[in-house]
């Protein structure tokens, strides 16, 4: 009888293993997706072309930093529906 019950008690905390893991995942997943992150690298990758840019001293360099960080946004955009794509052709 002992023993059932150690069994049941490991299992259980397998079980909250299992969950805490998969909160990490799905909190992880959420960061990745968000537009707040992809708001965030926009502007972080705008900013360091447009002073890579400046220091070069690059014509417009303000609207030239634009465009690579427009394309990445972009790219964050559109991935998602390449990724399905890929995932329902993969199987």
């Amino acid at each position: 009888m002992y023993l059932f019950i150690k069994e049941i008690m490991d299992i259980e905390k397998e079980i909250e293993k299992i969950k805490k893991r998969n909160a990490k995942v799905e909190a992880d997943k959420a960061w990745e997706t968000s537009f707040f992150r992809r708001g965030i690298l926009t502007i972080a990758t705008y900013v360091v072309i447009a002073i890579f840019l400046i220091s070069i001293n690059a014509p417009n360099p303000w609207f030239s930093a634009a465009i690579p960080a427009i394309a990445f946004l972009l790219s964050t955009l559109t991935l998602p529906f390449i990724k399905e794509w890929w995932i329902e052709k993969r199987k």
